[in-house]
């Protein structure tokens, strides 16, 4: 029997179709009935109306299917925009995943330094004796007349962050530099992992800390820079730049970290230097209005660099120069300096005192340093270095300690400068008084120097220092320096051929003073 539903709407059809003829024929001439439908126009329709079924299914599944890969679509969408996060804190830009796993940090500072000098006035190399680095006659030159100017001390730019959760990575270069300013070079280079309850385990080119003023950043030190000693010994087995593998501790009041170190990145050397940082610290008392720091440091240089082939049987010289700067850059010319010295290896032991209370602090080190020659005979010289330095905080803030880090850092600006508001940032005053002694058996003015003996010079420097950080990111530092080096000509040809070296025993040594003046954006 036929499908009546399915029939019904055939009929439908059929009676539509037949109803506008009906209509046009007004004068209906005889009875007619309609033409019956064959078997096979019945059979056709079924199948039209089986394939328009058919059809329909097939479209509306691929509806179905478009619906759900637009959702599909939808939801990514919507999980890569959740994945990436970007933030201003401290107005770093840093890019994370919703995760926290992994990140990624803008860094960046830029300080640009003036300074004027106050010296004698300079006279001809034959009469006026005041001379810097052996052997260097431009600095001959420099030292009788240091130049004024401005100096781009540090314009640094890198990234910084996390992947996968435990592994760290940092890369820095710095395009500033020591009086001139230099095309590019690594600061940082590194990966590190930081898996391992409390220790970190760091490899890569990287600055390791080599004591307390070290331990500060170099966007955050008290004075324009570090004092010299501290930053003669930073360089010898560390610095910016040094190849390393280290591993670092810490827990709430103390830290330790011991480093081995090679050559600096983008210099080169028959043998490369290999050497040992080492530094522990503690901290006795460690409340939120005082902290007592200790601390103790070993720079080892087990190898210095060789300067040539290794060819017995003397074999390459491995020369070690100490040398530094006046504790300011705007200038580069060097004023203490012991020449190379053949050496087997340098020892330099520190020890680390910083007191804390509310908005008073002070810090300082002692540093002694001994080199071994390699020439059998001469005695091995033994030099040293030191530094006391404070600073009280006008505005009542607080330098920040960090037991981690083993160190202190600048004070937070709470209430940043806004002539609005009446609120001026954090006003600092700072103190210091620095030692270095690069002489070993120097003997008396007006004589020749006894074998072995070495005349580096000692350099005393005494610095004030006011500091305004307006906010966060924007600091100036304004200090002023009264520098008093002694030091005694080694005569021969020491600074070259002529009246570039004074006769032995001569004065070499002067007596400034310097005003300098900081502005930095860092973040």
């Amino acid at each position: 029997m036929p499908n009546l539903p399915r029939l019904a709407p055939i009929a439908g059809l059929l009676f539509a179709a037949a109803g506008p003829v009906a209509h046009a024929q007004t004068v209906p001439t005889r009875n007619e009935q309609p033409a019956p439908i064959s078997q096979e126009q019945f059979l056709a329709l079924m199948g039209r109306l089986d394939a328009l079924e058919k059809r329909n299914d097939e479209l509306e599944k691929q509806v179905s299917a478009l619906r759900g890969q637009a959702a599909v679509a939808d939801k990514a969408i919507a999980e890569r925009t959740a994945e990436s996060k970007v933030s201003m804190a401290g107005g770093r830009p840093t890019f994370s995943s919703a995760d926290g796993q992994f990140t990624a940090s803008l860094r960046g500072v830029a300080q640009l330094d003036a300074a004027t000098y106050d010296q004698d006035a300079p006279g001809p190399a034959a009469s006026d004796f005041r001379r810097g680095s052996l052997g260097d006659a431009t600095e001959a030159e420099r030292a009788r007349d240091l130049a004024d100017g401005t100096n781009l001390r540090r314009v640094r730019l890198g990234i910084e962050g996390k992947a996968w959760g435990d592994w760290g990575y940092n890369i820095l270069v710095d395009f500033g530099g020591s009086g001139v300013e230099e095309p590019g070079r690594i600061i940082s280079a590194y990966v590190d992992y930081a898996g391992l309850k409390g220790v970190r385990l760091r490899a890569g080119a990287f600055p390791q800390t080599t004591g307390l003023e070290d331990a500060t950043s170099s966007s955050s030190t008290l004075f324009l820079e570090r004092a010299a000693a501290a930053e003669l010994v930073r360089n010898l087995a560390g610095g910016d730049g040094r190849t390393g593998l280290a591993a670092m501790a810490s827990g709430a009041r103390w830290s330790l970290a011991g480093t081995l170190t090679g050559g600096v990145i983008q210099s080169s050397s028959f043998d490369e230097q290999t050497g040992f940082i080492g530094r522990a610290t503690f901290a006795p008392v460690l409340t939120k209005a005082t902290v007592v720091h200790l601390g103790a440091t070993a720079n080892l240089v087990f190898q210095p660099a060789a300067t040539g082939a290794d060819i017995p049987p003397a074999g390459a010289a491995t020369p070690v120069r100490l040398r530094e700067r006046p504790e300011l850059r705007v200038d580069g010319t060097r004023l203490v300096d012991t020449g190379s010295i053949d050496a087997d290896g340098v020892t330099a032991l520190g020890l680390e005192l910083g007191l804390q209370h509310r908005n008073l602090s002070l810090q300082g080190e002692h540093f002694w340093i001994d080199v071994e020659r390699r020439a059998a005979g001469l005695p091995d010289p033994e030099f040293s270095g030191w530094y006391v330095q404070g600073a009280w905080t006008i505005t009542g803030e607080p330098r920040r300690y960090s037991a981690a880090a083993g160190g202190f850092d600048a004070p937070k600006v709470e209430a940043p400068f806004d002539l609005a508001r009446g609120t001026w940032g954090v006003w600092e005053l700072a103190a210091r008084y620095s030692d270095l002694d690069l002489d070993y058996l120097a003997g008396a003015a007006g004589t020749a120097p006894v074998a072995g003996a070495i005349r580096g010079g000692e350099q005393k420097i005494l610095t004030l220092g006011l500091n305004w950080y307006p906010n966060g990111n924007v600091r100036f530092l304004a200090d002023y320096q009264r520098v008093d080096v002694v030091r005694l000509s080694p005569g021969g040809t020491a600074f070259g051929a002529g009246g570039l070296t004074p006769p032995a025993g001569a004065q070499i040594g002067q007596d400034y003073d310097v005003w300098s003046i900081r502005t930095q954006y860092a973040f």
